[in-house]
């Protein structure tokens, strides 16, 4: 890796794990790394053509803004999958929707806005032909979400239960029309410009520094779960995407999910309803740059939790990856998207 990459990484692994939010944050980010922030500002801009960075912006709690959500798991027939896997995906409610390596091979979620039913929505994909089952997987327990993908091979943490969870503020909220208002400038994705949060304060009619005390806020009462970069894995080199699925006994679930939590190289970590062609209670993602070190992690993980039955389910193929759009309602009719 040359110099100039390695610099690229530094700053991409920066930008996920913290952000600043200030008028001209990349001024900032050029001080930590003796820089310009023009320089910054063409590296960051080179990241987004080659497609590595995806999005900056306020990442908000799905469940805190009152939407109803699951993870569902399709089989379909193969022949079928491609077809079924489009209509799906024009839901508006579907953010992410790949084929994985199992019986059941499609897997998406669904979130719904506050007022509309998830059961609902879910059955309107029942006039799709090839689908065979259908298994809604919604969070009983979440012990950890957040992507932050390692870009920078010499600071690989080793694998082990090493980070502290962070503390959120208990709080109820209900999102007021200004609450809402707010979020819809705040998730959008931010120009790479001196200035990028001047647009949104401007459409909102405040301050830059309202929005940064807002979005502090919202983060300590978990609203947001951070503003950060997000960047597509597999641009990123992290092809092997594995979603390890482990039989864990009932009285040791809240045990074993807090502790797979704390690992730095899981992103995802869920209780989630078992069925009797589905008996795996407690998801937890990783994502590397091969399936050997998947595999290699996800058995390095096993002989700390002590779980003996698990799965490693690998996408094989990404259908759909984006941010659900809050605030931003589109009613969805299965019949619109299927052909006469």
């Amino acid at each position: 890796m040359t110099n100039m990459e390695e610099i690229d990484n530094e700053i991409l692994n920066e930008i996920q794990w913290t952000f600043p939010l200030v008028p001209r944050p990349f001024d900032e980010i050029a001080k930590k790394f003796n820089i310009s922030a023009d320089e910054v500002k063409t590296r960051l801009t080179k990241m987004k053509r080659k497609g590595v960075l995806r999005q900056l912006s306020a990442i908000f709690d799905t469940r805190k803004l009152g939407y109803t959500s699951s993870l569902v798991a399709m089989e379909i027939e193969g022949d079928k999958l491609e077809k079924v896997a489009y209509h799906i995906n024009k839901h508006p409610g579907v953010s992410h929707n790949y084929e994985r390596e199992h019986q059941f091979n499609l897997w998406f979620t669904l979130a719904v806005p506050p007022g509309s039913d998830l059961q609902t929505e879910l059955d309107k994909f029942s006039k799709l032909d090839g689908i065979k089952k259908v298994r809604m997987l919604p969070t009983l327990q979440l012990f950890k979400i957040g992507v932050k993908l390692d870009m920078v091979d010499t600071k690989k943490h080793d694998v082990k239960p090493s980070e502290a969870k962070k503390q959120i503020k208990k709080v109820d909220f209900v999102a007021t029309e200004e609450d809402k208002e707010f979020i819809r400038q705040l998730q959008k994705d931010f120009e790479i410009i001196d200035r990028p949060f001047l647009k949104a304060a401007t459409a909102l009619g405040i301050t830059e520094e309202k929005i940064f005390e807002r979005l502090k806020h919202y983060e300590s009462i978990g609203v947001m779960r951070r503003f950060a970069a997000i960047l597509r894995h597999r641009e990123a080199g992290f092809t092997a995407n594995g979603m390890i699925v482990w039989k864990v006994p009932k009285e040791r679930i809240s045990q074993v999910g807090e502790k797979l939590g704390a690992f730095p190289q899981v992103s995802h970590c869920y209780e989630r309803p078992v069925y009797s062609d589905w008996p795996y209670n407690v998801f937890s993602m990783i994502h590397c740059k091969s399936v050997e070190e998947a595999k290699e992690m996800a058995s390095d993980i096993q002989n700390q939790i002590e779980v003996e039955e698990y799965k490693i389910l690998f996408s094989s193929r990404e259908f759909k990856k984006t941010r659900v759009e809050y605030f931003v309602e589109h009613e969805f009719n299965i019949e619109k998207s299927i052909p006469a």
